[in-house]
Order: structure tokens, then C-alpha cells, then sequence
């Protein structure tokens, strides 16, 4: 997708875990960033470039998103601000407000500043539970079975409509499980330890709630960057509906890794089931349209554990 030399791609979210990791791909590759999201960054946060701007903006307000849409050229959004599945079912009305209404006034701004494409952070949970055995492709019937899961696929059904009536170019990534360092997660916070406590001089203990046999698709955040990026630069993606490459793992299988790493990291296995999200993934659609693969899970925690001892 060509983008005009003033216009920005605005990054909803943007000083969420995925947001952050986006924001810096783009302003590596060129792009003007406009973050997004309801509190500002720190003057002194390392994780931004001079190059980024943050604006402080709630979604729900629709007045304060259309100011920023008049007062800013925006050529393309990625929408990444949502409500997560833990503090959706504890607080349903924000969770609500954020979800769908705040994709709505994005959707109503888009099309009333002729915003071209926008990319939605969706949710292999819309699948819902399947089958150990299952491997789901984007064919197969929606089955949500949570609130932040149902949210998504609203939205998806919603940019539909306005890409058939208003022109707009919506493309959801169904997402995975993300994992790499800084995700600074309270419901689950393994997904960030099993990269950050590579480097522990002392013992340390990871707790991951899953049985051993089970397996949960897994994706870093870095490659998660790179589909966004790579949505947002092709001239005209084929489908509305992409499952993003992930890797299926087993849960003792990580725990091995992991622990084969740094002897002093140990991984104390739970007694729960993968639920809301299939186990197995067909991401054909997306591998081969783009010529896209994602760096294997194993040699991602491999090259962390490397850059750590590098760093002593």
C-alpha cells in the first residue's frame, strides 16, 4: 500500500504490548507513526523513536477521535486498543465500550476522512474450543465463547460491511498467543518470564497453568509485527480473514526448553486445558500469499538467551 508522503498510519493501542512492538517496526521501515491510546508515554520511555508521535485519545469518545483524524493526515490504521479477556469478564460494560463501540467510531472516522485500509487485531479465539485433533483454517464456523471473543468477531462482520459499502480496506489477523520480554502481563504473565528469566543468576520459577500434554499456539511478538506491517504494505490483500501463522506447542515441550536454557529457571507445570482457542492452525492462506514464516519458537529463546549472556 502507498502511502502519501505527509500521511501517517495511526496505531491504536499503541502503548500496548503488540502496539509498541508494531510502532517500532514501522518507524524502522520508514513510516510516520501516530500511537494511539489513553494515557501518553513517558518523555524518557527507550522504547520509542524521536521519529513516533503519541497522542492521548479514548476510542470511546468519538468527538475527541474525530478531532484527531481532522487535525492529523491519516493514511492508514492498525487497531490494536482493546479490553483483554481477564479484565473483559470483570468489568463487561468498558470491555464493551472499548471493544465495539470504540472499533465502531474508528470504522466512522475512517470512512468519514477516506481513510483507506485498516487492519484489526482479531482473535484465534473466535474459533472457540476445538478438537485436540482439529486443524482450523479461516473456513470454518465462528465459535466464541467470551465476551472479548464475541467483541472481535462483531468487529470483523462490521468492517465487512463498511469494506462492501464504504470502500474501506479491512483486514483482521487473527491473532494467538503472544509471547516475548515486556509483555507485562498480570493474567499470564509466563509469556513474557519464559524470555526474561533466561538470564537469572539465581532460582526462578515460572509457573505455566497447562497440563503437559496440552499444546497452545504460540507467536512472538516480533512476528506479529511483521504480519501487521506486511498487511499494511501489500497493494490489495486477497482475503478479509487471516489466521496468523503460529506455532502449535506442546506445553512440556516448552517447559524443556526453557529449563535446557538456564538450569537455574525451573517450569512448574498447572493441571489446565487450552480452552476458547484451537490447539492446531491452518495459516496457509497467509504463509503463501505473502511468502511469510515466523522464526521457530525454540530459536527465538535461544537467540534471547544468547543476547542475555552477551549482555553480562
Amino acid at each position: 500500500m502507498d502511502l502519501s508522503q505527509n500521511s501517517s498510519v495511526l496505531v491504536t493501542g499503541g502503548r500496548g504490548f503488540i502496539g509498541r512492538g508494531v510502532g517500532k517496526l514501522l518507524e524502522r521501515s520508514g513510516y510516520n507513526v501516530i500511537s494511539l491510546d489513553t494515557s501518553s508515554l513517558p518523555s524518557a520511555d527507550a522504547d520509542r523513536n524521536a521519529s513516533g508521535r503519541d497522542i492521548v485519545c479514548d476510542i470511546t469518545n468519538a468527538g475527541q477521535l474525530e478531532h484527531t483524524f481532522a487535525a492529523e493526515q491519516i493514511g492508514a490504521i492498525i487497531h490494536l486498543a482493546a479490553i483483554l479477556p481477564t479484565a473483559a469478564g470483570r468489568a463487561p460494560l468498558r470491555a464493551t465500550q472499548v471493544n465495539i463501540d470504540g472499533s465502531l467510531n474508528l470504522l466512522e472516522a475512517a470512512r468519514q476522512f477516506g481513510v483507506r485500509r485498516m487492519i484489526f487485531g482479531s482473535s484465534l479465539s473466535v474459533y472457540g474450543t476445538c478438537a485436540a485433533d482439529q486443524v482450523v483454517s479461516e473456513t470454518i464456523p465462528s465459535a466464541p465463547e467470551d465476551l472479548y471473543a464475541a467483541a472481535k468477531l462483531y468487529v470483523e462482520r462490521t468492517g465487512d460491511t463498511y469494506r462492501d459499502c464504504h470502500s474501506i480496506e479491512f483486514v483482521s489477523l487473527r491473532i494467538g498467543r503472544v509471547i516475548g520480554p515486556g509483555a507485562q502481563s498480570t493474567s499470564s504473565p509466563w509469556r513474557s518470564q519464559i524470555f526474561e528469566f533466561l538470564g537469572a543468576r539465581d532460582a526462578a520459577e515460572i509457573a505455566l497453568p497447562y497440563v503437559g500434554s496440552e499444546r497452545v499456539l504460540l507467536v512472538h511478538i516480533d512476528d506479529v509485527a511483521k504480519m501487521l506491517v506486511t498487511l499494511l504494505d501489500a497493494s490489495s490483500p486477497m482475503h478479509s480473514v487471516y489466521n496468523a501463522p503460529s506455532e502449535s506447542v506442546v506445553v512440556s515441550d516448552l517447559k524443556c526448553d526453557v529449563e535446557k536454557l538456564n538450569a537455574n529457571v525451573s517450569v512448574k507445570l498447572g493441571g489446565e486445558y487450552a480452552t476458547g482457542n484451537p490447539r492446531l492452525l491452518d495459516a496457509t492462506r497467509f504463509r503463501q500469499e505473502f511468502g511469510f514464516q515466523t522464526v521457530p519458537i525454540f530459536e527465538q529463546l535461544r537467540r534471547a538467551a544468547e543476547r542475555t549472556r552477551a549482555q553480562k
